[in-house]
């Protein structure tokens, strides 16, 4: 049962991927592209757990991506509030 939930909730990033995607295509906005990228590597993080064997939320490797979909969230976000450029 929790490999059936862990590829909901990766279909459910990929689709909103999916659609940040859209956004960015119409916008060219790096906020939107940024925020497709960390979905999409939250999707691949749960497929892998859900899909690997013996794959655990608790090993450096799942974290570590994690860390760096989150961190892409932070940057778009920092980005948006800077205001223009100089």
């Amino acid at each position: 049962m929790e490999q059936v939930m862990l590829g909901a909730i990766a279909a459910c990033c990929a689709t909103v991927a999916l659609f940040f995607l859209r956004f960015w295509r119409q916008t060219r906005d790096r906020f939107f592209l940024l925020f497709a990228a960390a979905f999409a590597l939250e999707a691949v993080d749960r497929l892998g757990l859900a899909l690997l064997p013996y794959a655990a939320e608790t090993e450096p490797m799942f974290y570590i991506v994690r860390l760096v979909g989150y961190g892409l969230i932070l940057v778009a976000i920092w980005q948006k509030n800077r205001g223009p450029a100089r």
